[in-house]
């Protein structure tokens, strides 16, 4: 996919990309939209708000969060959308085709879509509770990441791979012909009680990154994934928090910042890792949370 000469305001104008999960102003996925807008790219985003709806922060209005995406655009730039249920595999390639008619090419993909709400810990496991999980989470990421590189590359599904066999496909890119970003939690830096289930789906995809990335780096296609941290997207508001709110002000004083993040802060980085300046860092599980892992 030959790359558009970006002008040095908007790195990404003339590029394309597909963000999941945009359902709520309020959240990363909306927050991330809005970064790669504002740096020139076309947006196409999916969003399901039946889900929202079941939390205690509810969901929002799809028509507000069209016009302030629609206003962060640069001029020339397009966005688009699609409700969809990212459970129903079988609906990746609607998704994908909707994204690519978008300006007729799809340079980003960040999947950001994430199921809340309903876990519980060790003790509270049950099939169906860890199967909702690694649906949205973890199943619906990789094929969608799947689909996404067969048809960035060309390629369609064939044999399976054997242990240790290479994807190469004998060329050398100078530059990405595709950029992946997944989203992965806070596990990696301590317990999250009573999130077994969510822990468990984000885990998998941290731990799969490297193996993911290399295979996809042999078409060119760069993949990392993002660690947020405690952003708060309504879920540390105490009329709208999920868990406790007891010792939530007291967490926030003791950040280094003194607050939570915000959507804006991983989405900064993100923006910058799908700019050309991002290319070189390839395969990695990158933590942005201002320092709360490290109190």
């Amino acid at each position: 996919m030959n790359q558009p000469e970006p002008h040095c305001a908007a790195p990404l104008a003339g590029r394309s990309a597909l963000i999941t999960g945009v359902s709520r102003r309020q959240g990363i996925g909306f927050g991330v939209a809005r970064e790669l807008a504002g740096l020139g790219a076309s947006v196409f985003f999916q969003h399901f708000s039946p889900h929202d709806a079941e939390q205690p922060w509810g969901s929002d209005d799809i028509e507000a969060v069209r016009a302030e995406l629609d206003a962060a655009l640069i001029p020339g730039a397009q966005s688009g959308d699609l409700a969809l249920d990212l459970t129903d595999t079988e609906r990746i390639p609607e998704l994908l085709d909707a994204a690519l008619a978008l300006t007729g090419r799809l340079d980003i993909l960040v999947c950001n879509h994430a199921k809340s709400g309903d876990d519980g810990g060790i003790l509270d496991m049950t099939p169906e509770r860890l199967d909702a999980f690694w649906d949205v989470n973890t199943r619906s990421t990789l094929l969608l990441t799947a689909e996404y590189a067969r048809r960035i590359s060309g390629r369609t599904q064939g044999a399976s791979l054997r242990p240790g066999d290479r994807t190469d496909s004998g060329t050398t890119f100078h530059e990405p012909t595709g950029r992946i970003i997944w989203m992965t939690s806070g596990q990696l830096h301590g317990p999250m009680r009573g999130e077994v289930a969510y822990a468990t789906s984000k885990a998998a995809l941290a731990g799969t990154t490297a193996t993911v990335a290399a295979e996809l780096l042999d078409h060119g296609v760069v993949l990392n994934t993002i660690n947020p941290g405690p952003v708060n997207t309504g879920y540390l508001d105490a009329e709208h928090t999920d868990r406790s709110a007891e010792g939530i002000a007291e967490v926030e004083a003791a950040m280094p910042f003194g607050r939570f993040g915000k959507p804006s802060d991983p989405a900064n980085l993100i923006g910058w890792l799908c700019t050309d300046a991002g290319s070189w860092v390839v395969g990695q599980v990158l933590t942005s949370d201002g320092g709360f892992s490290l109190r």
